[in-house]
């Protein structure tokens, strides 16, 4: 089905449970989400830790795709997040769960206002508080927003010393209450701080609505989590795209000192310095601008994959069944095809004696063709593949490298971003030249590829996962990779028990290729290319 919209969901907990000895606890809310058809659990992501605090208002949103037609279950977890002095905290038991909540997305959006409110539970005889969440469904307003503060002369919070002030956003609801948007960073003890310049999609501040009123608070920061409200101002967004023809400064107000004090003048004052505006482009916009995906594709012909003609090999191809690896390429293959106009695919086979010599080969072309290695669609390069099979020996070793550079090179001939490789390498994960491959994919992540790497069999695939660079970011010799381009899945979370080969490859397809439009963007932004003539809405 279509996205028809996408909802934000705003975080926020009341009364949590208090773990910490020394302090307060640490909150953290994680959302894990079930896939359609699906009963399993997976990580969706996960809020900012608060600190010292048991009613936390969390800033960084989730926003999903609302499918009406779907039950969409949603399981929040509430953990304590374990660090002590910088320094993780193993907790031996669960004392660092809080609680969890079960919701269908559809009872936040039909919930009075868009909020609903749920007592978390599964803390055995604990009370555990509550959870809020609030939906807003999100303008598709694509602009986002960079500016910068500073402050001059705020109040004095701090008995020893000046305050640490930071700012504090709202954007205002419908209903005439706020929700918190953006927080900026602590500026130590100054009374005239000058803040980093941040980026915040409109959609986040205003909700594309131009005049809704945008609330900023003014506080000094406090270790202990008791921060001290210093003053407040309002504007909107219009009022700050104003700033880009000249300072705006704003008067930081504390509405009790006002009542107080018949001198009071003001609390301070903040100035905008600086406030721009860029569109942000979307994968669409670029397939629509005539960015071209090129896809290649690299299996892994190496012994350890067992002898073709037993039924046991990775590589063995019954008269009803398709191979894993044919499964895979296959999945993979007829999603991505439909965005490649010539649907000519160069396919390489790795690890094997080639005839007529019998020499080793890292990139043969599996039809067998030098001059021109492609083949004609997916069913093209699945018949070049077997046929291969049916040539050359196994062998050794499990060398990426060779592929990787050779993909490299012809990204490397067109940056203009008319061109975008994807190559998929189909492979049994042991891998044989690591320091080369990981070098090898450290200079590709400059340049317009990516790369899908599906593990077949049952190996241990840690290599393939730190080549993935998800949890840390790849290095070679102290390079760092620029972009994160490698994405790997094991194909045997994808092999359904009922035999429901259809949907299961559709769900490999789904989660292989869930990463290639974000790290499209990512080459993109980098290299500040726009969509060539993207068509008006």
């Amino acid at each position: 089905s279509v996205p028809g919209t996408k909802v934000e969901l705003t975080v926020s907990c009341r009364n949590l449970l208090d773990m910490d000895t020394f302090s307060k606890s640490d909150p953290v809310v994680v959302l894990f989400v079930q896939g359609s058809g699906s009963s399993e659990w997976k990580e969706f992501g996960r809020t900012e830790v608060i600190d010292n605090t048991l009613n936390p208002d969390f800033v960084r949103k989730f926003v999903l795709d609302y499918y009406f037609e779907e039950k969409q279950n949603l399981r929040f977890d509430v953990d304590c997040d374990k660090t002590l002095w910088g320094l993780k905290v193993l907790c031996f038991g669960a004392q660092d769960f809080l609680g969890q909540a079960f919701v269908a997305l559809g009872e936040v959006i039909g919930g009075q206002r868009g909020r609903l409110e749920r007592p978390l539970t599964g803390v055995p005889g604990k009370r555990c508080g509550t959870i809020l969440l609030l939906a807003e469904e999100l303008s598709n307003c694509r602009d986002i927003i960079t500016m910068q503060l500073c402050a001059n002369k705020l109040d004095k919070k701090d008995f020893f010393g000046k305050s640490d002030p930071f700012l504090v956003f709202y954007r205002s609801n419908e209903d005439g209450t706020f929700t918190i948007c953006h927080k900026t960073e602590v500026v130590k003890n100054t009374l005239n701080p000058v803040w980093q310049p941040f980026t915040i999609p409109v959609r986040a501040l205003c909700n594309g609505d131009y005049d809704r009123t945008v609330k900023i608070d003014v506080y000094d920061w406090d270790r202990d989590g008791s921060h001290d409200f210093i003053g407040e101002f309002a504007t909107s967004y219009r009022e700050l795209s104003r700033a880009q023809s000249q300072f705006t400064v704003y008067e930081v107000l504390n509405p009790r000192k006002k009542c107080k004090k018949k001198k009071y003048v003001n609390s301070g004052t903040v100035t905008l310095l600086s406030f721009s505006v860029e569109s942000e482009f979307t994968f669409v916009d670029y397939i629509r601008g005539g960015t071209q995906l090129n896809f290649t594709v690299a299996i892994d012909f190496t012994a350890s994959n067992g002898l073709p003609s037993q039924p046991t090999s990775l590589h063995y191809v019954s008269p009803y069944q398709l191979s894993a690896y044919a499964l895979a390429l296959k999945a993979v293959g007829e999603v991505i095809q439909d965005y490649d106009s010539d649907k000519l695919f160069p396919a390489y086979g790795f690890g094997a004696k080639v005839p007529p010599d019998g020499k080793i080969s890292h990139q043969f072309p599996l039809n067998n063709n030098a001059e021109n290695p492609s083949c004609c669609g997916i069913e093209g390069v699945l018949e070049s593949y077997l046929q291969s099979l049916r040539t050359v020996q196994l062998y050794g070793p499990t060398n990426f490298a060779p592929v990787i550079n050779q993909v490299a090179g012809t990204a490397a001939q067109v940056t203009d971003g008319s061109q975008y490789h994807v190559l998929l390498i189909i492979t049994d994960g042991v891998i044989s030249d690591m320091m080369q491959t990981k070098e090898a994919i450290v200079t590709a992540s400059a340049l317009p590829m990516s790369i899908i790497i599906v593990g077949v069999g049952p190996a241990e695939f840690e290599a393939m996962e730190e080549l993935d660079g998800d949890e840390v970011r790849l290095s070679s010799r102290g390079r760092f990779a620029e972009r994160d381009i490698v994405q790997f899945v094991p194909f045997r979370d994808y092999v359904d028990d009922s035999g429901n080969q259809v949907l299961s490859m559709a769900r490999l397809a789904k989660d292989v290729l869930a990463e290639i439009p974000e790290q499209l963007l990512s080459y993109m932004k980098t290299r500040d290319i726009k969509p060539r003539r993207a068509d008006p809405e």
